[in-house]
């Protein structure tokens, strides 16, 4: 059964943590040249999260742009609506929404991204419509999503890892879901790419990576479920962290680059 995380505003806090290191800002580098945004463009981030990557749209699109970023989370849009924007950059605006139910009119955007987000929407086709609704004829969408099925985390107890994953998974609606996207996509009239893959790769460990900071995210989900005692999962960590050098993860992100047609 899926049980959502809730992004109350530690949660969000936490959040923004992975989104700041070094490997999640190298990704938003891929997302925007693969977008090719310019001057002008109106731009919908689905899942805006903490702004980032809003941010550098707006810079991407400049003064004469436009850039709106949409969350379910109230502690997310509050970040993100902190956030300054450097001058220069196209007006920002957020609002409260979801993938399936995007609050702007048909045709407003000219290009709408969707980074680890549609994992967590259990209609698929409800919001690729959605996106497309909003995406001018010709308009782009970019999807980025993980199979968590790619992942490996090494660990002294790998039995412990494996169940402490399993749990994990709990907390989306499709952990695989890049396996089905580009069908999903082509049925919702999209022409579609090749879709390209982002891996994360930490060896070592260190707090200021995807890995050091998704610890403990992942810890504070699974305690209480299947059974995971605070003490225990404690432990997990605790292995995680003094496994120093012989620390290794990895991970694959995917990404989908469609076009609404003419």
């Amino acid at each position: 059964m899926t049980a959502m995380l809730e992004f109350d505003a530690e949660a969000a806090r936490q959040v923004e943590a992975v989104y700041l290191t070094a490997d999640v800002v190298q990704q938003r580098r891929e997302v925007l040249h693969l977008l090719a945004l310019t001057a002008g463009e109106a731009v919908l981030d689905l899942g805006s999260g903490p702004g980032l990557l809003a941010t550098d749209m707006a810079q991407a699109v400049g003064p004469t742009g436009q850039v709106c970023g949409i969350d379910v989370s109230d502690s997310m849009l509050t970040l993100a609506r902190g956030r300054a924007v450097p001058a220069g950059s196209a007006p920002v605006e957020y609002r409260h929404g979801g993938a399936d139910a995007v609050p702007y009119p048909d045709g407003y955007f000219d290009a709408a991204v969707t980074t680890q987000v549609l994992e967590y929407v259990a209609d698929i086709p409800a919001a690729l419509a959605e996106a497309s609704r909003v995406l001018r004829p010709g308009g782009r969408l970019l999807v980025l999503d993980t199979d968590w099925d790619s992942i490996v985390w090494h660990s002294t107890d790998p039995d412990r890892m494996r169940r402490i994953l399993l749990t994990w998974e709990q907390h989306l609606a499709d952990p695989f879901l890049p396996r089905t996207l580009g069908r999903q996509l082509r049925q919702a009239g999209f022409d579609v790419a090749p879709p390209r893959v982002l891996p994360l790769l930490n060896v070592g460990y260190e707090t200021a990576t995807y890995s050091g900071r998704l610890i403990p995210i992942v810890a504070r989900f699974v305690v209480g479920r299947d059974g995971w005692t605070a003490a225990t999962v404690d432990s997990w960590v605790e292995d995680l962290r003094t496994l120093g050098p012989d620390c290794f993860f990895s991970l694959n992100r995917y990404v989908f680059c469609a076009t609404k047609p003419e």
